[in-house]
This record gives C-alpha cells, structure tokens and sequence, in this order.
C-alpha cells in the first residue's frame, strides 16, 4: 500500500541508517520530483531538487585540497676580487603546490653561494647555484643561483643569474654593465663607474635592482624581498655593495636587506664581507688602496622552507630540517639538501 500527502505533527523519531544515492551530475537523473536529493561527488555536496533546478541543501562546508606552501631561495654570488662589483642574490619562488601523494619522496636541494677570489689582476666572483624542490606528481620548481660581481681588470660585465652581479669598471674598456637577474626572481646588478675614480656597481637584489656606481661612489646592493611563510616576516635574497678602489672619495656600498654583505672597506685592501648564511645575499665587492689587491666576499648559502596543515602532515625527512608546529601549521626549514617523504 501506498500513501501519498500524509501529514504529521508533534515529533517524529526515525532509526537506522540513510543513505543518499550518488551521482556525479544530476544529468543522469531522469524525471525527479520535488525533493528529490542526491550527493554530488563532483562538487561533494548534497543537492535537492525543487521543481525547477538543483539546488545545495544548505551551507555546506567543502574541504579544500591539501597544499604545501614553498620558499625556495637560491645561492647568492660572490663579489668581483681585487676591487669588483657585487655579488647577486640568489632567486626568489614562494607560492604553492598540491600535498604530495603518499609514499612521495620530495627532493629539495638547497644551492651553495658562489666563491669570492683573487688571483693575478683579480678574478671575477663565483655564481652561486640553484635551489629546488621536485617530485613525482609535483611541479618542479628551481631558483637560480646569484650572478657573481666582476672584477677590475678581469671582464667589466657581471655574471646573470637570479640577481645579476654588478658590474666593474675597467680602466680600458670603461664601465663595465651590470649583469642581468632572472625575471619574477630578482633584478639586474648595477653598472660599473664609467670614467674617473673605479667604482663598482651593487649586485640585484629580489626586490630592487642594484645601484649603478658614479665618479665617486660605489653602488649599494638590491633590497630582499620579505616571507612570513615560517610566521615571521624574515626578508631574503638581498645583493652585496660594490668595491671601490682608492683615491675614490667615498668608501664601498652597502649590502641590500635581506643578507647582503657590504664592500671591503674604503682605502685598504680589504676583502668584500661573505652574505649571510641560508638567506642567499650577495657578497660584497673588494675594495682596495693603490697596488693592493684582495677577494670579493662569498655569496650566502640558500635555504629552502615548506609548510603545510599539521593535520596533513605526516612524513619523514633526510637532511635534518628544522621542524615547528603551532597547531595548525607544520613548517619544515632546510638549510642543506634533503628529502622529505609525504
């Protein structure tokens, strides 16, 4: 027997289980009824039919695909030895990727900064190497290391890279440009001094480009650029300051923010200061007096930081990262290459 349009009041109490039918679309339900209801496994709702369309039944909460945010910072340049330009900043990436299937190894390898030397009449810095993360399944992403800054005598034009390196002026062929950064990670290096004292321009850093060097002073380094991907906002990738030879007037130029070692200091023979250590700052250029000679500063070390819902997280890792939770977020920093298996 069938009963159609039964009316109830008071309360009604039901036991047992009900199960919705699933349907990928509702195109594959033919002729439904005023409150018909099925669960959409493409949109993972339920939807209830009210006589002319379907509808959602109510808000529903809809879970979001589990993603693993990045920070992958290259290593920085060298500055130019003897008296050069700056070091380069390493490239800069943040963004996000899809949480890794189970059982998915990630490789991250964490670029080194490039060598500062001297040797003869002087030698350009070392560039700085890339940083990546990459695996099946992920979208592989790859910073690039910092260009190294040039060097008097040596070649005027400073090294490409994620940031270029600055460029060095050369008492034959003039100023020498600064070389070229890596767009959407970072900036040119600035030009050398063409005419007068020897001034050397800044290496780029990932937010600003570095300065270009005149008759008497040397070009500073490119800004970083700022990440809170650990919960601290913590700036980046900034270029080494240009070297300057005496008798200029004004001594070398300053790191950019973000790690960026300065210039040797104004009238000695002073090497360039190294940038700082898993931040990819450029190294500064070397300053010198009349006949001296010393080595542009080492470009710092990269580092590469990913983060993702505590709750998703339940890997394993090579390497020794620095792992912190807060609850919500789990943040695994990698100052040397390593893996980690989702």
């Amino acid at each position: 027997m069938i009963h159609e349009d039964i009316q109830l009041t008071g309360s009604f109490q039901a036991s047992g289980s009900f199960t919705l039918p699933n349907h990928a679309t509702s195109t594959s339900i033919t002729n439904p009824t005023t409150g018909s209801t099925y669960n959409d496994t493409t949109d993972n709702v339920v939807k209830v039919y009210n006589g002319t369309e379907w509808v959602i039944v109510g808000e529903q909460f809809i879970p979001p695909t589990p993603i693993m945010e990045y920070l992958v910072v290259a290593g920085g340049g060298a500055g130019g030895g003897r008296h050069g330009g700056g070091g380069g900043a390493g490239g800069f990436l943040s963004g996000s990727v899809d949480y890794p299937s189970t059982g998915t190894v990630v490789t991250v390898t964490v670029g080194t900064g490039g060598t500062g030397l001297y040797s003869g009449q002087g030698y350009n810095g070392g560039d700085g190497t890339d940083s990546s993360i990459s695996g099946t399944g992920i979208t592989t992403v790859t910073s690039i290391g910092g260009g190294g800054g040039s060097s008097y005598d040596q070649n005027g034009g400073g090294g490409d890279g994620g940031s270029g390196g600055g460029g060095a002026t050369d008492y034959v062929n003039g100023g020498g440009p600064g070389g070229s950064g890596t767009a959407g990670q970072g900036n040119d290096g600035g030009d050398g001094s063409i005419t007068g004292y020897y001034n050397h321009g800044g290496g780029g850093g990932a937010s600003t480009a570095g300065t270009t060097a005149n008759t008497t002073t040397a070009g500073n380094g490119g800004d970083g650029k700022s990440s809170d991907i650990t919960g601290t906002s913590t700036i980046y990738a900034g270029g080494g300051g240009g070297g300057s030879h005496n008798p200029a007037p004004s001594g070398g130029g300053s790191g950019g923010t973000g790690g960026g070692g300065n210039a040797g200091t104004f009238g000695s023979n002073s090497p360039g200061t190294a940038g700082t250590a898993n931040t990819g700052g450029g190294g500064g250029g070397a300053s010198t007096s009349t006949g001296g000679s010393s080595a542009g500063g080492n470009g710092g070390s990269g580092v590469v930081i990913l983060k993702t819902l505590t709750s998703s997280y339940t890997g394993t890792t090579t390497g020794s990262p620095t792992v912190t939770a807060d609850g919500v977020y789990t943040v695994l920093k990698f100052t040397s290459s390593g893996t980690y298996t989702a």
